[in-house]
This record gives C-alpha cells, sequence and structure tokens, in this order.
C-alpha cells in the first residue's frame, strides 16, 4: 500500500432488535472482507444511536464506522454486495474520503452513555417541568370566570388599523409621487 492510496468510509447501521451475536457477525465479516482486500485504518463503534428518520419502522440503530485503504474496485463491489442482502443492516453508505479530510470525531463517550431500559421513565433533566394539576385548575378557573365585556374589548384592540384612503390622481401636467408626469387624455 502506498501512503497517496484512497481513504474510504463505510459507515454501517444496523438493527438493533437483531441478536448482539448476528451484528458482531456483520461487523466481523465487514472487517475481515477489508483486511482480506486492503488494509483497515480504522474502526469506531459508535453504539445505538437515534436515527433522523424512521428506517424500516425502527427509530434507533447501531453506527460502525470503518475507514480502510481498499487495493483495488473488486473490495468496494464485494462490500457493497454484502452488505445489500444482509439481513441486519439497516442503511450503509460507503464514502471515497477528499485528500486532506481531517479524521472523524471520537463518538465512543457518546455511546458509552448508560442506555435506559424499555419502560424506564428518562432523567429528570430529561423532561420539562411540568404544571401541577392544581395550577392548571387554577388557570382555566380564572380564564373561565373573566367577563365578557372584557373580551370583546381585547378583540377590539386586536382589529388591524383601517386602511388608507386610495390618493387622488395628480392633476394633468403635473408630476405625481414618484416624479413621472401625468399624461392628457383625449
Amino acid at each position: 500500500m502506498t501512503a497517496d492510496a484512497a481513504t474510504y468510509d463505510l459507515v454501517v447501521i444496523l438493527d438493533p432488535q437483531v441478536a448482539d451475536d448476528a451484528r458482531a457477525k456483520i461487523v466481523r465479516d465487514a472487517r475481515s472482507s477489508i483486511e482480506g482486500g486492503g488494509s483497515l485504518v480504522r474502526h469506531d463503534e459508535w453504539g445505538e444511536r437515534a436515527l433522523t428518520y424512521p428506517i424500516e419502522k425502527h427509530a434507533t440503530g447501531e453506527y460502525h464506522l470503518l475507514q480502510f485503504h481498499p487495493s483495488g474496485a473488486e473490495l468496494l463491489n464485494e462490500l457493497d454486495r454484502t452488505l445489500r442482502i444482509t439481513d441486519g443492516v439497516l442503511r450503509f453508505r460507503i464514502i471515497k474520503l477528499a485528500p486532506g479530510t481531517p479524521s472523524p470525531p471520537d463518538m465512543r463517550s457518546a455511546a458509552a452513555a448508560p442506555k435506559r431500559a424499555e419502560g424506564e421513565a428518562p432523567a429528570p433533566q430529561d423532561t420539562p417541568a411540568a404544571p401541577a394539576p392544581a395550577e392548571v385548575a387554577a388557570e382555566s378557573t380564572a380564564a373561565d370566570s373573566a367577563p365578557a365585556e372584557s373580551a370583546a374589548a381585547e378583540g377590539a384592540a386586536e382589529s388591524p388599523p383601517p386602511a388608507p384612503a386610495a390618493e387622488a390622481p395628480a392633476p394633468e401636467g403635473e408630476s405625481d409621487p414618484d416624479g413621472a408626469t401625468v399624461a392628457e387624455t383625449a
């Protein structure tokens, strides 16, 4: 491998509902293909993350980034074909990096954040404080007891101002506000 060989990124999003050993096998197979037809530069496990939009009715996916130098196009074709037909792969993308592209960020610390079990309530900082039921009841009672006259007065105050009167045309031979001369009509 030469030092100036092209570097490729392979980002794989795996179905988190597939068994752990099946997901590990998918990653292992991709790594062995890369090592057999090129050289692996790095492998980052980004962990389970929320998807921007649902994919096959999944809201989360397990992300992996593999950077590599292929020895030829055969490796790229093999990875593309294998990942397309492999069950458990939600999405993948192989991208050729432009020279001088900075290294990817270290996402391991975010992936290592504790996961919540299904049905577990989110941490207190995750949810905004909701008003107490007594406060909601007090607010609705105060709004219901307001006199109708104040509502009518508020509605009148919010109405738009009347439209300005249309300007009369300038007399013949004189200029209008834009500076154009009004022509005579016969």
